[in-house]
């Protein structure tokens, strides 16, 4: 689960108008507009934890350390976009409720990303420890009793739990009206459900050594897709009452760039620079990740190289040195793997792309869509 800065581009622009609602998302401004939000949110948590006294406290600021620390905020700047796409009006009296829903979703990725990184024994992420590591270095420091590391992933679970439950109870609180409320919330439902069911089907995958292409698909849909951009859009669409053919339009090119987005990580996961990505080059294949990359040459070596099937199927998942890595990107790119997922990522990007460009999405949104796809797609390290 990455991020990316998605590019304002250089399409029709908004009229201006000061403070932080008239931010595009994909700038900084965008950004810190968000953290803003989630830093309220946060603050006015703070009498009930501190009810709970210092270890909760301090647990609670490491979790909002997190929040804040790093991303782009895709998933607000999607729902945002959404919104207004739909007719939402940044100077409106409903844009600061509309803000903080959106924001919300960050949340639900801080839940997300605490969790994966247990299931995917990641150390880091953004380059500073991940929660779990935090808490068992924490442990391990204080000479505790017990195993640090499961210390470590007890309050990492837990903290992924009050982040999610945190999410709802920011969005309850943001000051939507009934009726924005009842339309959001199933979309929101749904989002979650969608999300922990592609975790599972994830943990599922790699259990049982599915390696087809379809199930690898469906895994980035679930996964990834719905809820870092079609949900996202989805939401933004509900909270603006949009028409069920924009809906239907947002959802089309939600899943494809949703889709195209993971593909691009799963290639960056194997060949991405550390210094862009955040995380260690080739710990996809450590991890043993059954990605559509990896799907896709054990797809092409069985029809013409079984031996080289063998070989990946035997080293995706150990220990892998730096140059064990070197080598199995070679055979990626030799089995043709690599162009394969390439072809897809471009086939997908031109069909969400179409889709918008055919729906009844304001102009600026089609210009701002259109500029957040590629640049998730497209994005190099």
């Amino acid at each position: 689960m990455w991020e990316v800065i998605l590019s304002a581009g250089t399409g029709t622009e908004t009229p201006a108008r000061s403070g932080p609602l008239s931010a595009v998302p994909g700038t900084a401004a965008f950004a810190t507009a968000v953290e803003q939000a989630l830093t309220s949110y946060f603050a006015t948590r703070a009498e009930a934890v501190t009810e709970l006294g210092p270890v909760f406290i301090d647990a609670v600021g490491a979790l909002e350390s997190f929040v804040l620390r790093g991303g782009k905020r895709t998933r607000p700047g999607f729902a945002w976009m959404g919104w207004l796409g739909a007719g939402g009006d940044p100077a409106g009296d409903r844009a600061a409720a509309v803000l903080q829903a959106c924001a919300a979703l960050e949340l639900v990725q801080a839940c997300a990303l605490i969790h994966d990184d247990i299931i995917d024994c990641s150390r880091t992420r953004r380059r500073f420890p991940t929660v779990h590591v935090d808490f068992e270095q924490r442990h391990h420091h204080q000479g505790w009793t017990g195993d640090s590391a499961h210390y470590g992933e007890s309050v990492a679970v837990l903290l992924g739990d009050l982040a999610l439950a945190w999410a709802d109870d920011m969005v309850h609180s943001s000051g939507l009206d009934p009726a924005a409320l009842g339309r959001f919330a199933p979309v929101w439902a749904g989002m979650r459900t969608e999300v922990l069911g592609g975790q599972l089907l994830d943990v599922h995958g790699e259990a049982s050594g599915d390696e087809s292409v379809a199930a690898a698909l469906r895994i980035n849909r679930y996964k990834t897709a719905a809820y870092t951009v079609e949900r996202p859009l989805h939401l933004g669409a509900a909270l603006a009452d949009a028409d069920p053919g924009l809906v239907a339009a947002y959802r089309t090119y939600g899943t494809d760039i949703g889709i195209a987005f993971q593909l691009r990580d799963d290639l960056l996961g194997v060949f991405g620079n550390p210094e862009v990505t955040g995380k260690p080059s080739g710990d996809d294949l450590r991890e043993g990740k059954r990605t559509v990359l990896v799907a896709e040459a054990l797809q092409r070596a069985a029809a013409d190289n079984p031996a080289a099937g063998d070989r990946l199927r035997a080293a995706i998942g150990t220990d892998l040195s730096d140059e064990q890595v070197g080598e199995l990107r070679e055979l990626l790119i030799e089995l043709g793997a690599v162009d394969a997922v390439e072809t897809r990522i471009a086939a997908l990007t031109d069909q969400g792309l179409a889709a918008i460009e055919a729906s009844s999405a304001t102009p600026v949104a089609k210009d701002r869509l259109k500029a957040m796809a590629l640049a998730a797609t497209r994005r190099a390290a």
